[in-house]
């Protein structure tokens, strides 16, 4: 999907577009593993493809997403040499035929395990749930590489007289020039997309077009690109000229074919070489040649490099493109290239501002035709009808694009800019009239927690209420006096609202006879009594739809209060040799205090713990910030007040095995969260010999998903102490690359006949080591880019003046900051800066600054990230203050600057 796709936020341009409100996101399924493409069954049921080769089936009856199939696929790429990479491949796409309710026929394109290098478009039978995987046909081959990475289309579709669509990629590497990949050495045709999108006589980087029969053969359907018997071309052929066209999409009424096509990596114009790289969205009202790899966007042209001397020769003619290639073995004169309907650089681009920054990868959906759904049960707005609905993979966007009787563009605008997307890589609307989107999900090659299939379901009748609701206090010693409060609640249709709250005793009514009634919207009441109550508030509009929202209440047990802190020095990081002193304080109304001598210090747990960087909640991708106190100690809470310890220790076997072994055993079980919350819930055995684990149907999903979640951090965790004293030093260990978590807690005796309530503070200390991605914040200008397992995102810096902001660091002590930073001229062309160290606001006190910072001058793409270090003094600081790096280079016009990996704080 192209090897620089930055991530950024897109912009926000609600236009005129319906109420956003009436659309709803329904997630159906998630934590898929790679979802690539969808199809919605006649009966809603929905067939998706993983990249490694199962196929699932969602079905809305059920509500469940189960796996029918599994298909062996090749997933890697093998070198000269003998060494495996992930690559591209696998199962690619699916679809169904147009006649499925009577032939029940499943198309899928993948690439086969085995030796042989090749990608085939075959057909199944899909009997109720079960594919028949001995009805496969294999209606087309297309012979491809497997020695480098990537690009491999395989998006599926059909037009109105029942011929199918398929897209292929280029198969090039994309790895040895950001520009046009055409190195015509001898042994270099994995990096020659002449051999593939600029040959007429090859398949790959096409959309083709067939005929499947019957009898699983296929028919060449009049008017594709080249007429049947055409020397030195293949007939299949649609379209040509395409890098990696990953989604396409046909519109049944006119014909017209949409793509999306993304493109190379260039960030900057070379004189002599190319343009800066393009994605574009694609219209083929007929057949054509649409440049790739001798253009880009609307023809900007490349140069004839010979790779051999690194000479440049003249810019390819669009109107008159030529393949000379010595891998080519089809036409050496091309038709004419087509320029792109869209087209946008990772920088803003003037003519298509919407689009606005960042990485690039460009996808087509559906066009939306309101009377393709006359006995649906829900529709969307009369506005939609026949937009195209286009989306970008990186930017999180979806585009609704207006065209009109001749197929010209009028309008292209943001479609549901306020709902969040975790980058769609497929789309389809339902029998039903919904929207389906399939997320991937944040990383490549992952099973990412974010990969979904969703419905978008639009409201046009009367909507619910949508209620907010809080209570001041949920546990207290009586007297307690709670403000309830519905602030936030409204009504999207404008609708009046009547508010009622009910105190409902868990053991009765409020007294032991009968709820107590609040009809204000933000009530107080005290309660009296010692018990366990639930304030339910229900809120009703005037045409009579109501919702009701609760929260529990424990009257009658006030929780205990602790407090941990470092008595001196720095309070943001510590330093492996260096003695912490630290203190806990508790006190508890009914129990006492460690001041008193009433609690004892053995009675409170303080542990010190590292947690590695993979798993510390600093700050993820999705903009979610760290919080200390839900530290590790959700689960952990959730778990001591249930009665799991009635059965397991956490490093010893009882009724049930040690949360240590449950740890161990699933540690590298990706679906070890979903399958053990589902099996504390409904309970069940067989796994750890006769011993059964008594369901929990009172415990909420999210509850089951936190327990599950900690004990499985108790297979790597390295606790420094059992249980520390609440008042002394600790010495951290060397070598210890993650955070330092103490954490002290203290469960009450309970009081009034109520349970133990338990309070624990979290204090984390960060490694000196920190990685500029995981900055709070970042300016406009600054782009993340994740990918596979690392466990936070590259910073790109694209521009001068900008800057990566860290919240409420603890200067006191710190000398020195050294950066390691990476200014990649082989790959990215950046060309350098300097580092300035501000606080409190980014033109605020300097406090010191790097030298500047030269290019790389390795032309080895594996020195890409080769880091410079940059080791600076600063002025002397205390406190805490936000912290601003600041990106500089005044010559840099719109190059990037470098990519600034970590910062090591020393005192």
């Amino acid at each position: 999907m192209g090897l620089w796709s930055y991530s950024a936020k897109p912009l926000v341009d609600p236009g005129d577009l319906p109420d956003e409100n009436r659309f709803t996101k329904v997630v159906l399924a998630e934590k898929l593993n790679e979802p690539l493409e969808m199809a919605i069954l006649p009966d809603e049921r929905v067939l998706l493809v993983e990249r490694h080769g199962d196929v699932r089936l969602y079905s809305p009856a059920t509500k469940q997403i189960k796996t029918i199939a599994t298909i062996p696929v090749s997933t890697k790429y093998k070198d000269k040499e003998g060494n495996e990479t992930e690559a591209e491949d696998g199962l690619l796409g699916v679809n169904i035929d147009p006649n499925f309710e009577k032939n029940h026929w499943v198309y899928l394109y993948y690439s086969p395990a085995g030796a042989e290098s090749k990608n085939s478009l075959t057909r199944y039978e899909l009997r109720g749930d079960e594919l028949v995987l001995s009805s496969k046909k294999v209606l087309l081959d297309v012979a491809t590489q497997r020695e480098q990475c990537c690009h491999t289309g395989g998006s599926i579709d059909w037009d109105r007289d029942g011929n199918l669509y398929l897209s292929t990629g280029d198969n090039t590497s994309p790895r040895a020039t950001l520009y046009a990949p055409i190195d015509e050495r001898p042994g270099r045709g994995p990096w020659d997309a002449q051999k593939s999108s600029g040959n007429t006589n090859d398949l790959r980087g096409k959309i083709l077009r067939i005929h499947p029969e019957a009898d699983g053969t296929y028919t060449i359907p009049d008017g594709n690109l080249f007429p049947k018997g055409t020397p030195n071309t293949r007939p299949e052929i649609y379209t040509m000229g395409h890098r990696n066209p990953y989604r396409i999409s046909v519109d049944k009424r006119t014909g017209y074919v949409y793509w999306g096509d993304v493109g190379p990596d260039a960030g900057v114009d070379s004189v002599g070489v190319g343009p800066t790289a393009e994605d574009e969205y694609n219209q083929a009202q007929k057949p054509g040649n649409f440049g790739w790899p001798y253009f880009v966007g609307d023809n900007k042209a490349y140069n004839d490099v010979d790779f051999a001397s690194n000479k440049s020769g003249a810019k390819f003619d669009p109107a008159h493109p030529v393949n000379d290639s010595p891998n080519n073995t089809g036409l050496r004169d091309l038709p004419p290239a087509q320029p792109a309907l869209i087209s946008y650089t990772a920088g803003e681009t003037k003519k298509f501002p919407l689009m606005g920054s960042g990485g690039r990868s460009a996808m087509a959906g559906p066009t939306y035709y309101k009377d393709d759904f006359k006995n649906a049960k829900r529709l969307f707005p009369d506005y939609y009808n026949g937009k195209v609905f286009m989306y970008e993979w990186m930017r999180d966007m979806i585009l609704a694009v207006s065209f009109d009787g001749k197929g010209a563009m009028t309008k292209m605008e943001r479609f549901l800019p306020n709902m969040s997307f975790s980058h769609p890589i497929d789309m389809a609307f339902g029998p039903n009239g919904d929207l389906y989107v399939l997320e991937y999900g944040t990383g490549w090659f992952l099973k990412n927690d974010d990969s979904r299939l969703v419905r978008i379901e639009f409201n046009g009748g009367n909507r619910k209420p949508n209620i907010q609701i809080a209570a001041s206090q949920t546990a207290g010693a009586v007297p307690l006096k709670v403000n309830l409060s519905s602030n936030g609640t409204k009504d999207f249709d404008g609708d009046a609202l009547t508010y009622q709250w009910k105190i409902v005793s868990q053991a009765g009514g409020a007294k032991g006879d009968g709820p107590i009634v609040l009809t204000e919207p933000n009530p107080t009441f005290t309660f009296q009594k010692p018990g366990q109550y639930k304030a339910i508030l229900t809120v009703t509009d005037a045409k009579g739809l109501k919702d009701s929202r609760e929260v529990d209440i424990m009257a009658g047990n006030q929780p205990p209060q602790v407090t941990l802190d470092v008595a001196k020095g720095n309070k943001s990081f510590y330093f492996p040799g260096q003695a912490i002193a630290y203190q806990v304080k508790v006190t508890d109304k009914e129990d006492g205090s460690l001041a008193n001598g009433r609690i004892l210090p053995k009675q409170v747990l303080v542990q010190a713990t590292y947690q590695d960087e993979a798993n510390a909640q600093t700050k993820s991708e999705s903009g979610h910030k760290f919080s200390e106190a839900t530290y590790l100690s959700t689960g952990q809470t959730l778990m001591e007040k249930s009665d799991c310890k009635a059965c397991h220790f956490t490093d010893k076997k009882s009724v049930g095995p040690a949360f240590t072994d449950v740890a161990k055993r699933y540690k590298n079980d990706a679906n070890a969260v979903a399958s053990l919350s589902n099996k504390i819930i409904k309970g069940g055995g067989g796994s750890w010999g006769d011993a059964i684990m008594t369901a929990h149907p009172q415990l909420a999903m999210p509850d089951a998903n936190e327990i599950v979640k900690y004990i499985l951090t108790l297979s790597d965790k390295k606790v420094a102490s059992p249980s520390l004293s609440p008042q002394g030093t600790y010495m951290p260990k060397e070598n210890e690359k993650g955070s330092l978590v103490f954490r002290a807690s203290y469960k009450d005796k309970g009081a009034n006949g109520l349970p133990p309530q338990m309070a624990d503070q979290v204090l984390v200390l960060r490694n000196p080591l920190v990685a500029m991605g995981a900055s709070s914040s970042q300016s406009k200008g600054i782009t993340l880019f994740k990918m596979g397992t690392q466990p936070y995102p590259l910073v790109v810096v694209m521009a001068s003046d900008t800057y990566v902001q860290f919240d409420q660091l603890d200067l006191t002590g710190i000398k020195t900051m050294e950066f390691a930073v990476a200014v990649p001229k082989a790959q990215l062309i950046a060309v350098g800066g300097r580092i300035e160290i501000r606080i409190d606001s980014p033109n605020g006190p300097l406090l010191g600054q790097t030298e500047e910072l030269l290019p790389n001058t390795s032309n080895d793409p594996a020195d890409m990230f080769k880091p410079s270090m940059a080791k600076v003094s600063i002025t002397p600081t205390t406190g805490q203050h936000n912290l601003y790096f600041v990106f500089k280079n005044e010559k840099a016009g719109k190059s990037p600057l470098f990519v600034p990996a970590t910062v090591q704080f020393s005192n």
